[in-house]
């Protein structure tokens, strides 16, 4: 009787050091813009492999359920979409992977086979009805999932095109061809091409490598091309409308657009892969704030690619965020290097706080912007007489 008793408090005891030594450490609370400016932009945590969503097991456990860890990690994301708990990845590498934030499971894609088989998928956009539209640039097809994630179908050729984002929007299908430098759109249900958008008018006017697209709530067509620097406005009908920021190094311009998203203010989230960083323009297209830089750190980035903006899923990551913080809307961004896969951040205000209006908030940066230009005036004509002077 004494010896099973020692087995059941050695039992006890193994479990509970265990757990404890593989508790998670709570990621440091990081803002953007730093204190003392008030806060927008909260990060709240990374995804990577199945060690960040499901529990881990002790050796114990395992020796005594004989389940084991899968050691499924994101290698090498781009596109990512979220739906009802769920985050789909697209692993260029891996295949599509799924993270179940209602059941805390990391695995495959369970559609991907038969007809259904992704070999490249690079994007991932999912319709209000659950439809699923994968865009594989092996298959040269936007392969179609019902809310199950079954096969539905295929669209698109072999050859003569390269699909590379493919956005739902009221019974069309608007897909980036990047191979042709346009936007084909497509009908959601058969796949026939209805009409092309993006080389209408001069040549510097037209659309060079669209890579990812986005709507905003009036309708509007978004198309980054990292060919032309920019992002592109359209109606749904392809007449253009206008353009968001130019090629340079400073705050407002572009060096690699990669991903984008609206949010219900139709603030535009524009991503850059060679800043590193997210910037926020409102929908007259001025930037009101940029944030994240390039490294390894908590809440940086590593080679972006895609974001995403979320209003449904907050309460999956309500943990993380600062009790302080009320949150407006979640940010997801795939990095495609370093060891933080997917960054999760919140969008809101600090409680208790005034903010300006994004109106008083961008007559904030032109004044700023007048002094900068002053500032320059003023130097170089100092300059200039310093010069002057025998």
């Amino acid at each position: 009787m004494k010896s099973v008793k020692k087995i059941l408090v050695l039992i006890h005891f193994l479990l509970i050091t265990s757990c404890a030594a593989h508790a998670p450490v709570e990621a440091p609370k990081v803002f953007y813009p730093p204190p003392p400016d008030l806060a927008r932009i909260q990060f709240l945590m990374s995804l990577t492999g199945e060690k960040d969503i499901v529990a881990r097991k002790s050796s114990f456990q395992t020796f005594v359920t004989g389940e084991k860890e899968s050691g499924l990690r994101i290698d090498k994301p781009y596109g990512v979409a979220i739906s009802k708990g769920k985050i789909y990845v697209c692993d260029v590498n891996q295949g599509l992977i799924v993270i179940d934030l209602v059941n805390k499971t990391f695995g495959t894609f369970t559609g991907s086979q038969g007809r259904g088989k992704l070999i490249l998928p690079l994007n991932i956009r999912i319709a209000p009805d659950g439809t699923k539209y994968v865009t594989d640039t092996v298959r040269s097809q936007v392969v179609v999932f019902d809310k199950n994630d079954f096969f539905i179908n295929a669209f698109g050729y072999p050859d003569g095109w390269k699909p590379v984002d493919a956005v739902p929007y009221e019974g069309q299908l608007f897909v980036a061809d990047i191979q042709n430098s346009q936007v084909v759109v497509l009908d959601s249900k058969t796949g026939d091409v209805l009409r092309k958008i993006g080389q209408e008018g001069e040549a510097a006017e037209r659309l060079h490598r669209p890579t990812n697209l986005a709507f905003d709530s009036e309708g509007h067509l978004f198309v980054s091309d990292a060919g032309r620097f920019k992002i592109f406005k359209y109606d749904r009908d392809g007449h253009r409308l206008g353009t968001v920021g130019v090629m340079g190094k400073e705050s407002g311009t572009f060096a690699r657009p990669k991903g984008i998203a609206l949010d219900r203010k139709d603030r535009i989230y524009a991503l850059d892969a060679g800043f590193g960083n997210v910037q926020i323009f409102n929908k007259e297209s001025y930037l009101l704030f940029p944030f994240a830089t390039t490294g390894e750190g908590p809440g940086d980035l590593n080679l972006p690619a895609q974001i995403v903006v979320d209003y449904d899923n907050i309460q999956f990551f309500q943990k993380f965020i600062d009790p302080n913080f009320i949150v407006e809307n979640l940010i997801i961004v795939t990095n495609q290097n370093g060891d933080r896969s997917l960054n999760i951040y919140a969008m809101g205000e600090e409680r208790g706080k005034k903010y300006p209006s994004d109106a008083e908030l961008l007559e904030q940066l032109k004044e700023k912007l007048k002094k900068i230009e002053q500032g320059k005036k003023s130097a170089e004509e100092k300059g200039g007489a310093a010069k002057e002077k025998p």
